[in-house]
């Protein structure tokens, strides 16, 4: 059987989660992206024979213009028609799913992969369903960022563009005059991007973690997510919390069902506020950052497999089977300046006192980046799984204190 899978960048999900996965259920797989190079690089190590841990699928990495569905689609054609269609990229979910639906395969709901991704649509599509109603308007690819000087908005608000990832260009805004001039900086860096401006939704900052097959939608995991300080969003820490919070999860399902989301795997950003859960975005696609594989540890279940399971039109089981005792901190290194990294811990694996310290580099010494002021800035991730919080914390707090990350401007 073959499974077609759109990429655009390799990301650890892809490379370390869904490929291994599929090798273990016997797919050879046919990667099609805009950036071939790269992904051939990073998977040099597997296809070179060189040594490495778990299985590796037959792969096939080849050329394709995934931003356009037509594009994908007759691609696909060429190439010969897949068993499964899937992507865990935010930007190509629709065109996944438009794909699928061409060949008749299982595969999202192509309207409701469009509104999660596209935020001002999210937002129009839970105030119609009567779920919840944020305050938002849209600033169009071609309109003057002046055209919102008097705005009536109630501050402070939120700026963000439309379809974006990853907190870039997400920013908090006190009063029209700076709400006009990060507009302005973000269309430097994004030329015609259409933004959105909605209420600043303040509260403790969590995700629900979901997997469905169309039938059935199990809660697999929630994260408290501890942010960088105003105006930014960066993800700085999140911790894996015992049980998803009530009634907040119901609350959030009840959001996801009005979008029509429930197949395959799906990330949700939401905030609380008494017994309300207010969403921040829907990620339609497995949570990312190297959290999923932590969950796929913890959970001590196949989660990879079972999300490819769902492409390939089989059945979630009623029970997944797992543990439920289980916790984890994923600490994320930043950089707090610009400048060029020349001291930086290797990548190791440990585990003491009951407690597994995962540490992988996301930036190699004497490479040189400017400040982001988004998960860019990211050095480097430490995952750290148990079953004991206090051990997990203390462990994470000695291996942050013991080592540096030095940044020269």
């Amino acid at each position: 059987m073959r499974l077609h899978l759109l990429a655009l960048n390799p990301t650890d999900s892809v490379t370390e989660g869904f490929l291994p996965a599929a090798a273990r259920l016997g797919l050879a797989v046919t990667l099609l992206t805009d950036q071939p190079a790269a992904h051939r690089r990073a998977y040099a190590r597997f296809t070179e024979g060189a040594a490495h841990d778990g299985p590796w699928p037959e792969l096939t990495v080849v050329y394709c213009d995934v931003r356009e569905f037509r594009e994908v689609i007759g691609r696909m054609s060429a190439l010969g028609r897949p068993d499964a269609v899937f992507t865990n990229s935010d930007h190509l979910q629709t065109q996944a799913a438009l794909a699928a639906d061409y060949f008749a395969l299982p595969g999202k709901d192509w309207r409701a992969a469009l509104c999660t991704k596209n935020k001002a649509q999210l937002r129009r599509s839970l105030a119609e369903a009567g779920v919840d109603t944020v305050w938002s308007t849209e600033l169009g690819p071609v309109e003057d960022p002046a055209t919102l000087k008097d705005l009536e908005a109630p501050f402070p608000c939120v700026v963000k563009p439309r379809e974006g990832v990853a907190s870039e260009d997400v920013v908090r805004v006190e009063d029209a005059d700076e709400l006009v001039a990060r507009c302005r900086e973000i269309r430097e860096r994004r030329p015609h991007a259409a933004l959105l401006v909605e209420e600043y939704l303040d509260g403790p900052l969590h995700t629900l973690e979901t997997l469905g097959d169309g039938r059935t939608l199990h809660t697999i995991g929630a994260f408290r997510t501890r942010l960088s300080p105003p105006p930014y969003f960066i993800e700085e820490r999140l911790d894996l919390l015992p049980a998803p919070p009530r009634p907040h999860a119901d609350r959030v399902l009840e959001q996801l069902h009005a979008l029509g989301v429930g197949f395959g795997a799906c990330h949700t950003e939401f905030v609380i506020q008494g017994d309300r859960a207010r969403l921040i975005e829907v990620n339609y696609r497995a949570i990312g950052d190297q959290c999923d594989l932590t969950l796929a540890h913890l959970l001590d279940i196949p989660l990879f497999e079972h999300i490819l399971r769902v492409h390939l039109g089989e059945p979630l089981p009623a029970d997944l089977g797992a543990r439920t005792d289980g916790r984890a901190r994923v600490e994320y290194v930043c950089a707090d300046r610009g400048g060029t990294l020349v001291a930086a811990p290797q990548a190791s694996d440990t585990e003491r006192d009951g407690v597994r310290l995962v540490y992988r580099p996301l930036r190699e010494r004497g490479e040189e980046h400017p400040l982001h002021r988004t998960n860019r800035d990211y050095l480097g991730v430490l995952r750290a799984t148990g079953t004991d919080q206090g051990r997990i914390d203390r462990a994470v707090e000695e291996f942050l204190a013991d080592r540096r990350w030095e940044i020269v401007s």
